[in-house]
């Protein structure tokens, strides 16, 4: 279990590459990803293969399977297409939004109350869940390339507990936003969250989880790290800071429904619309550049997701934490 967040590099990527490095494998992605055009060839930016790359350890090869599954899934999701008002429902509560302020590095942060979930669709919660995250990345300074989420956790009980969200959660973060996140800071977690997150933690890479930290409002400790990275005026005081006002939802709408404007401005594009964009990869990737039209085809593979169905496992949440019935209660890593 973390207790302090790792100093970030300038952009938050780790990188002990050489510019000229860095270069070569970003090139030798582009080769294997081939041609793209519209919102795909926007979205495969410099910045963006180097998250790839950097999630996959500079491994190109497996990076560029990752990025290739990503901009499958955009272009069956369209994640860049959702606007306020397509998720507005879900938000009214406040369980999910972008605060007024950054940490001190710049980067955006995304507030979660999981207290507040208001729904039980799992497709409308990723949904409003994707939402947000490409509001963060709009939001990104330029210099920047991850977000922080601060996780309230007064008010939580067992009825917010659900493995469902949480692995489709991990899926989309991990898979489809590699690098977005910065640092995960969990507030005053109860002790029946602990159970929860032995089973939560398999469904992350360790990487991801090293980026979770648990702070308590009676730590000294957290109370330095959350000063040295945030102004504590700003700061909600659900986390220990000054700003006592309420979520209120007009507002926060209003705000929304700008920025997706901004959003609309980012994707524009003259040349391609996303109903006409292709994907087109190599069929079997390589380091190699291809010479013949043949050696690429249009993406046809399925990006394969953790089901959903995970009864059993939602079960076995309840059989280890307190209160339960089960006299042989056992974690199981998943």
């Amino acid at each position: 279990m973390s207790t302090s967040p790792t100093k970030s590099t300038p952009n938050g990527l780790e990188n002990s590459l050489k510019p000229e490095e860095e270069r070569n494998k970003i090139d030798e992605m582009r080769k294997l990803i081939g041609p793209l055009s519209g919102k795909l060839a926007l979205y495969c930016s410099d910045a963006s293969i180097s998250r790839y790359l950097a999630a996959q350890s500079w491994n190109v090869k497996k990076a560029a399977k990752m990025l290739k599954a990503s901009l499958k899934w955009r272009l069956d999701f369209m994640p860049e297409e959702i606007r306020w008002d397509d998720v507005a429902s879900e938000a009214e509560t406040g369980k999910i939004y972008r605060s007024n302020y950054k940490d001190k590095h710049g980067r955006p942060v995304l507030v979660m109350r999981p207290r507040c979930q208001n729904t039980k669709s799992l497709q409308g919660q990723m949904k409003y869940l994707v939402y947000c995250l490409e509001n963060a990345v709009v939001n990104l300074p330029e210099d920047q390339e991850q977000m922080i989420w601060l996780i309230d956790f007064h008010g939580f009980t067992l009825s917010n507990l659900s493995i469902k969200v949480t692995k489709e959660t991990a899926h989309i973060l991990e898979d489809y936003y590699p690098e977005r996140l910065g640092i995960a800071i969990l507030y005053d977690p109860p002790k029946i969250f602990e159970p929860f997150w032995k089973l939560a933690k398999p469904f992350l890479n360790p990487k991801t989880a090293s980026k979770v930290h648990f702070m308590y409002s009676d730590d000294p400790n957290s109370k330095k790290m959350m000063e040295e990275m945030f102004d504590m005026s700003l700061v909600e005081s659900a986390f220990g800071g000054d700003d006592k006002a309420d979520f209120d939802v007009n507002k926060y709408a209003e705000r929304m429904r700008e920025d997706d404007k901004k959003l609309s401005s980012f994707w524009k594009n003259d040349d391609n619309s996303a109903s006409n964009a292709q994907l087109t990869v190599t069929a079997d990737p390589s380091l190699e550049p291809t010479n013949s039209d043949s050696d690429s085809e249009v993406l046809d593979e399925k990006v394969e997701k953790p089901s959903l169905d995970v009864d059993e496992e939602e079960s076995s949440i309840e059989e280890t934490l307190p209160g339960s019935n089960s006299t042989n209660a056992n974690v199981k890593a998943v």
